[in-house]
């Protein structure tokens, strides 16, 4: 695949690592936001810019007809728009707070455990996220798709940063030096704590995801998710 890189920073970077190691070629790198582009004979788009450059980003590769996938997290306000311009255009678009393969089975077990703890109400939930200094939105996006997986399944109404209400899942965002991203979620009671983890090592994981999910959608269209890249049903 001929593949387009909108974002080139540590994520890009390391994305292109993998793509060329898999055989595709890498033929425009977007570095900032102010950088004018054409998608001229691109197969695919992968976006990891920044929340004020995702929807331009993702909106230019639909009207061009270029398959695009995004896992810029913060821009999430205007999703519907950018599958109702999918939809429109026919084109093909998949977002992902993270393309951690790793990950994607971690949310389907997250699913599974608030399934079994809606029937247990002396245990409280929270959710917690560590990343990079560098990381410019809090909470992460792949914390906010955990509390979502758990409003889903429970009683819990929505998810806060601040002190939680009742019917709320306090979500608690950590900035520390070096870290890929680690994301616990605690099921807390008087007699005993149940705790699923997932620890990046490194941003291997991010951008090997992020090149399968091109590979899977650049010859389809629709709006996909990392579910239909897993086959996960």
């Amino acid at each position: 695949m001929k593949i387009a890189l909108l974002g080139y920073g540590k994520m890009g970077k390391a994305i292109e690592t993998i793509a060329l190691d898999r055989g595709h070629e890498i033929i425009l790198k977007v570095s900032s936001a102010s950088e004018s582009f054409t998608l001229q004979n691109c197969d695919v788009a992968i976006d990891f810019s920044l929340p004020t450059s995702a929807v331009a980003n993702i909106s230019k590769c639909l009207e061009a007809g270029v398959p695009v996938i995004s896992g810029t997290t913060g821009w999430l306000d205007d999703y519907d728009k950018m599958v109702s311009l999918c939809d429109t255009k026919q084109g093909t678009f998949l977002y992902a707070s993270n393309f951690s393969l790793g990950v994607n089975i971690f949310f389907e077990l997250n699913k599974t455990l608030a399934k079994l703890m809606a029937k247990l109400p002396e245990y409280n939930v929270s959710v917690e996220e560590i990343h990079h200094t560098q990381k410019l939105d809090a909470p992460s996006g792949t914390a906010i798709t955990l509390a979502n997986g758990i409003i889903d399944e429970t009683n819990y109404e929505k998810w806060t940063l601040d002190t939680p209400n009742q019917n709320e899942i306090g979500i608690f965002a950590k900035r520390i030096e070096n870290v890929p991203g680690t994301h616990d979620v605690n099921y807390d009671s008087e007699v005993d704590s149940i705790q699923i983890k997932h620890t990046a090592h490194s941003r291997q994981g991010f951008a090997l995801g992020a090149v399968i999910a091109a590979e899977y959608v650049h010859d389809k269209i629709g709006v996909f998710t990392m579910k239909d890249v897993l086959n996960i049903s």
